[in-house]
């Protein structure tokens, strides 16, 4: 079986990971799989895909040329050389422009939702061509319960969707060295692990910094659009020395282990991978009160309101001043991590290819 996994750029991101931990593993249970990106930026993602032998086609430098229409001319192109079994994409475009480019060629096409919502649904435009393109996909999987339930209820006829709960390496991360370069930041780390884009809200832990100790560092894995932004709220809030942005990581398990505090701030989320690694990782994990958090950290780690930056700071102290809880708190983020594990996430996906392949016409 031939498979070829179709997404926007591998810079940063839920998506970007699940292809690291996935493609691998699916190569290594004999199955031909390759990954096309829209934007051929070398980043360690890439450079890992690479050094386990994943073939990677890229069409372009700058995710700013992802939804260039040229894309669906070379994704129809890679697609008939390919002579692929089935297109699975990830992500807005490749979703779209798969479904434009397989037009008279008929490889079956599996898409992921990785996330609740997203901006197009609020506009009544959209929904048209959304029906449309849905229905050209064998199968739509939905990353968490949530977003299946919003998926349906944005598109009411939609009958080809099932749930694939996204999964981590999860000893990976709870067993993982510490990054010695994060640790001697200071004596007490806050690491948040998301792209610098719109969904993401590290604005709120860069405010909340003012109402912890000085002591306190915020370490922001990660990179992206809005990274300027960043730069002057933490200026304007005379945060320099206490905020720290470190880029993107090829060793986001090792700063987990330098940490004390892991964090996903956000305004909506599908199954965050980043959070099911914040969770493995050993540290007390916080989140925001939203779809797609919420599902998996409830009853676990510790919640507070979106938005919230002084009721993050309360929970963190509070977190300090009660070692027990803390204690508690790790262990249950860490047994309902260890729930995800990517092998199942490959399983699952392997049965829904033969499924779709063999399926009757």
């Amino acid at each position: 079986m031939r498979i070829l996994h179709v997404i926007t750029s591998l810079l940063t991101g839920g998506a970007e990971k699940l292809m690291v931990d996935l493609l691998p593993r699916m190569k290594a249970k004999g199955y031909d799989v390759e990954l096309c990106t829209f934007d051929s930026t070398v980043t360690p993602f890439r450079l890992e895909l690479e050094k386990a032998g994943v073939v990677v086609h890229a069409f372009h430098y700058g995710v700013q040329n992802v939804y260039d229409p040229r894309n669906i001319l070379r994704l129809r192109k890679l697609i008939i050389s390919g002579k692929y079994d089935i297109i699975h994409t990830h992500n807005t475009a490749p979703q779209l422009y798969a479904s434009i480019a397989n037009i008279g060629i008929h490889v079956r096409l599996v898409t992921t939702e990785h996330n609740t919502t997203n901006r197009r649904r609020n506009n009544i435009f959209f929904k048209g061509f959304d029906a449309w393109m849905y229905r050209q996909y064998s199968k739509i999987i939905c990353i968490s319960k949530q977003a299946e339930i919003n998926l349906k209820s944005y598109l009411h006829k939609l009958n080809n969707v099932c749930i694939v709960f996204n999964g981590i390496d999860y000893y990976k991360y709870s067993k993982a060295e510490l990054a010695n370069d994060v640790r001697t930041i200071g004596s007490r780390i806050v690491v948040m692990v998301a792209a610098f884009r719109d969904q993401k809200d590290q604005p709120t832990l860069i405010k909340a910094m003012q109402y912890l100790p000085k002591d306190f560092h915020l370490c922001l894995v990660g990179d992206g659009t809005r990274r300027t932004e960043y730069e002057n709220l933490i200026s304007e809030l005379k945060l320099n020395e206490r905020v720290h942005l470190l880029g993107i990581r090829n060793d986001v398990h090792n700063v987990l282990a330098a940490s004390d505090y892991v964090v996903m701030c956000s305004h909506y989320e599908g199954l965050s991978l980043s959070s099911l690694e914040g969770m493995a990782s050993g540290k007390p994990f916080l989140a925001d009160d939203v779809d797609g958090l919420r599902e998996i950290v409830k009853g676990h780690g510790v919640l507070f309101e979106h938005g919230d930056f002084r009721g993050f700071a309360d929970a963190i102290l509070k977190l300090e001043e009660d070692p027990e809880y803390r204690k508690n708190i790790v262990e249950s983020c860490q047994k309902k991590a260890s729930e995800y594990d990517i092998d199942n996430v490959v399983d699952n996906y392997i049965d829904i290819y033969k499924n779709v392949l063999y399926a009757k016409l």
